[in-house]
């Protein structure tokens, strides 16, 4: 296991700090947050299983905060097709193969990883977007340019605009999300 950890940058004092345990097909993480529409803070955990070809198969949340405890479990088969782990059938997120956390960087690895782009090579697609605390997961569409080995342009193509220029290690883990994220 190896472990990485990040501070949020999006408020002063720092907004979040997040500590990930890294493996092979797995990641367990605990981060604390505060809420962006200035509720309490929060303490997520979640973990999250993929297969060889960085396609997730698994993802466990859990929430606590000052708006009380939550809790979700998805799985998915790697194709896109999503379900909860009590046998629910979410057909609204077909088609999705990553998922996108917030507050967190680590699953911008994901499209990293799986895409495989070349250098000037973008690429859009639709991802399961999980916002804590709430944690309701929705259908959102990004887009990810390779700029160079070590950075890479991510787009929310959702209609706010937004974009960031990530920069990465050699293991296309987030080192700098410019405003958000920072590794320490």
């Amino acid at each position: 296991m190896k472990g990485l950890s990040w501070e949020g940058l999006w408020q002063a004092p720092t907004a979040s700090w997040e500590s990930l345990q890294l493996g092979d097909g797995c990641a367990q993480s605990q981060l604390r947050a505060i809420d962006e529409n200035g509720g309490p803070s929060y303490q997520l955990d979640y973990e999250l299983n993929w297969d060889e070809h960085w396609r997730l198969r698994e993802a466990r949340f859990s929430v606590e905060g000052g708006r009380g405890a939550r809790h979700l479990h998805l799985l998915t088969d790697g194709e896109g097709h999503w379900r909860t782990a009590e046998g629910e059938t979410l057909g609204e997120l077909d088609g999705c193969l990553d998922i996108d956390i917030w507050p967190t960087p680590f699953t911008n690895t994901f499209p990293i990883r799986r895409l495989k782009l070349a250098d000037g090579q973008r690429a859009e697609l639709a991802v399961v977007y999980l916002e804590a605390p709430a944690l309701k997961p929705v259908r959102m569409r990004q887009g990810y340019t390779r700029v160079d080995a070590r950075h890479y342009r991510y787009e929310n193509l959702e209609g706010t605009n937004f974009q960031a220029l990530l920069t990465v290690d050699d293991d296309g883990l987030v080192l700098d999300y410019p405003t958000l994220f920072r590794r320490i």
